[in-house]
């Protein structure tokens, strides 16, 4: 088995297109008033058929439409490219397929649609249930509109997840507590629960250098939210998975578990990342930010950047990060027949002595504290060399 079967192979779809640009956001997406659906569907489609003559034998096991709004896509757009996979690849018998959708972009007829294309899972951004918080975070939907897309969701799919951000500003345990609680009455199979983070560049970022964010959390109530969620989920029967990403048994999301098991993905769209096993060799790969830069490259043979050949050491490191990130943690037999080396074996004793890790014969499992402070035990874990 080649390394990278151990986590399998998925599609990432790259939708770059927003109604609106969230202040919070530092995903590539972008707003503008007309979008020629026809050409863009083209334009996957080519990719498709481009990546797969160089994976023909691959078997695909997820599909994910990221964005931006992917759910603004036309119907067809998405069931040409679904259509074009399938054609493309053989299909895993439980071929999962993703749609992230915002509230404000869903109605029944159009999500009825995306089901008939293929669709068998989706992801709502609801991010808060509470008017105001929503308006804080930008978000063009209410409430009421969140819930009324969930329902609309739970009609149409298999399986639905939706996220959520807390340590916002002016949120208290106990108002977190509680809309947790709301939110995981209402019945899905899947939450992914993020704390808000402020990145440099977004409106955020730029609000929070000028002193004019007020209101976030300190150290002590972040990680009381963070000890909030755990056992709210845990207690609905949603188990943390991932860092930031909880399920119940048999619900987790298929597609990121290839990036998490250091699988291969192709990724095509604006700003889509990969990792393609080639030969004996295996790659990164990016696409141009810019929609226009990428639909003119995609229609001309090739949406990609010249691809970065990773070293045994960058793989290794890879692996290290997502894969500590999930309660499976890492196989360190994989580890060292990746990087040529042993983890340290001090380093890991250490980590263990201060119950941020576990180890359990050749596996590596970070520990609930050890999640917290994940970048902190990657770092020390990781050679310098």
């Amino acid at each position: 088995m080649n390394n990278w079967q151990v986590g399998g192979f998925g599609l990432y779809v790259h939708w770059p297109f927003c109604e609106a640009k969230c202040p919070y956001c530092d995903f590539n997406s972008h707003v503008v008033g007309r979008i020629d659906q026809t050409r863009w569907k083209n334009a996957y489609l080519k990719e498709i058929k481009r990546v797969a003559r160089e994976l023909p034998d691959r078997v695909l096991g997820s599909i994910f439409f990221g964005g931006g709004t992917p759910s603004l896509m036309a119907p067809d757009t998405v069931s040409s490219i679904i259509e074009a996979a399938r054609g493309a690849w053989t299909c895993a018998n439980d071929l999962e397929i993703t749609l992230e959708a915002n509230p404000g972009s869903v109605e029944a007829g159009r999500f009825a649609a995306y089901r008939a294309g293929g669709v068998t899972r989706v992801s709502l951004g609801v991010q808060a249930l509470n008017d105001e918080d929503l308006r804080r975070l930008g978000r063009l939907h209410n409430a009421q509109e969140a819930r009324d897309a969930l329902d609309i969701a739970q009609k149409t799919f298999e399986r639905v997840s939706f996220d959520l951000i807390y340590a916002r500003q002016d949120q208290n345990a106990d108002a977190w507590s509680q809309e947790l609680s709301d939110a995981l009455s209402i019945g899905v199979d899947h939450l992914s629960l993020y704390q808000l983070t402020i990145e440099q560049g977004t409106a955020f970022g730029d609000r929070y250098n000028r002193g004019k964010l007020r209101g976030l959390p300190d150290e002590d109530l972040s990680a009381d939210l963070y000890d909030i969620t755990q056992e709210l989920c845990t207690s609905a029967g949603l188990l943390r998975y991932e860092v930031s990403n909880h399920a119940r048994p048999g619900s987790e999301s298929r597609h990121n578990l290839v990036y998490w098991r250091y699988g291969d993905y192709a990724g095509i769209g604006p700003g889509a990342h990969g990792r393609l096993t080639l030969a004996s060799s295996r790659f990164a790969t990016e696409t141009p930010l810019a929609p226009g830069a990428w639909l003119h490259r995609a229609e001309n043979g090739n949406g990609e950047d010249p691809r970065r050949l990773l070293t045994p050491q960058d793989q290794a490191g890879e692996y290290l990060l997502m894969g500590l990130r999930t309660v499976e943690g890492i196989d360190m037999d994989r580890y060292q027949s990746m990087s040529g080396r042993q983890l340290d074996s001090e380093s890991v004793q250490h980590l263990v002595d201060l119950d941020l890790v576990r180890k359990h014969d050749q596996r590596l499992f970070a520990r609930p504290k050890g999640f917290s402070v994940l970048n902190q035990v990657v770092t020390e874990l990781l050679p310098s060399y």
